[in-house]
Order: C-alpha cells, then structure tokens, then sequence
C-alpha cells in the first residue's frame, strides 16, 4: 500500500480498470521511493498493490510505461503544488524561501526520488532517457517563467539570461536531493539555501546603475 499523502492519480477510464491503474500507478511509486529503480520488477509492484503482476503488462504494456506513468502522476501532483507555493513569493528572497520549503518537504516525502530513480533507471534501460528527459523539460520551462517574473524586474536580469538560470536550477535541484539522500544528511543543501537568500537580498538592494556598469 502506498504511504498516506501520495501523490493523487489521475483515472483513466472508469470504474475497476481506472482503480486498478491507480493502485499500480501508486504502487509504482512507492517502489520507486522505497526500494529504487533496480528493484521495481513487475513482481514488486504487483506484490505491492496487491494485485497479479499480468494487470500490470495489460494496462501499461511494460513495467517502464507503468514507471514512466508513476513519474506523470507525482509530477502533475508536485507542479500543482509548485504553483501554489511561488505564486505567492513577492520578491526574490519570498521565491528562495518557497523554493527551500518546496525542498524539505519533497526531501521528506522523497517526491523527487521518483524522478532521480528513474534518471538512474534510464542508463540501463534502452529508450528510457529519452522519454524521462521530455518529463524533466517542462520543470526547466516552469523554473524559467517563474525566474523570468523575478529577473526581469531586478538589476541582474540583464546578466542572468533566465533559461539558462532554470538549467541551473533544476540540476542543482535534483542533485542536492541526490546527496542529501547520500549522506543522510540536508544540513550543506540547507545552508546553500540560507546563502541564496543573501544573495537575493544583495540583488535586491543594488541599483540598475550599479549592474549597468558592471555589464560596459
């Protein structure tokens, strides 16, 4: 059974074949948190939902369609929660503050491990990078707008070109959550945070002028 608070699933057809989704779609994920990409055989998951391995290949096709399906369903949960948490975010030290308390929580709920397994799982599995790679863009594309809100009021947007800011971001995103898992320990995540805010606070307190010199 998958833990309290996973991520909701969104039903594709309706009455028992739509539950039977769910329940392997949140199984997967489980797996995915728990155990890792290495482990998450058709075997495992169906042990873990409880149901026969073959409804797995039945309506998935492949236990990599049913872990690419498990990736969709946390990533729709976590943007609509990203979404909530930034929309709110004044200025740049609010955002670094919603992005910290965004970390925590998917740390704890290990949230991106799903992603991070199956970027794993992908150098082993043929036609896997691809299609987790098209997953990974539209996270790029989000950190992008929402820093392009912020850069583009503030004297750094002239030297801080958004999209490549986002790349930045997310690969230092998912590599943080990496070794904090790692090491069993988000203290050096943590205090990256606490030096962002002062980053943030810095940027906010120059002038254009000052940056405008800078880029002659």
């Amino acid at each position: 059974m998958a833990k309290a608070g996973a991520p909701s699933v969104v039903a594709v057809g309706s009455g028992r074949s739509a539950q039977t989704r769910q329940r392997l779609v949140r199984a997967a994920i489980e797996t995915l948190r728990s155990d890792g990409y290495a482990r998450a055989s058709a075997r495992t998951i169906a042990q873990r939902a409880g149901l026969n391995q073959s409804l797995i290949f039945y309506h998935f096709g492949s236990v990599a369609d049913l872990l690419l399906a498990a990736l969709d369903a946390v990533s729709e949960e976590r943007h609509r929660v990203y979404s909530t948490e930034v929309t709110g975010a004044a200025s740049a030290g609010e955002l670094v503050d919603a992005a910290e308390g965004i970390f925590r929580k998917d740390l704890e709920a290990g949230y991106t491990t799903v992603l991070v397994e199956m970027i794993t799982g992908s150098a082993a599995t043929p036609g896997l990078g691809p299609a987790v790679a098209a997953r990974i863009r539209p996270w790029r594309d989000f950190a992008e707008s929402t820093l392009e809100a912020y850069l583009g009021g503030s004297p750094l947007g002239g030297v801080l070109p958004a999209e490549e800011v986002a790349h930045a971001v997310v690969a230092l995103y998912l590599g943080l959550e990496m070794l904090s898992h790692l090491e069993g320990d988000a203290g050096p995540a943590l205090a990256l945070f606490a030096r962002a805010k002062q980053v943030a606070a810095l940027s906010e307190s120059l002038p254009r002028s000052a940056i405008a010199k800078e880029q002659r």
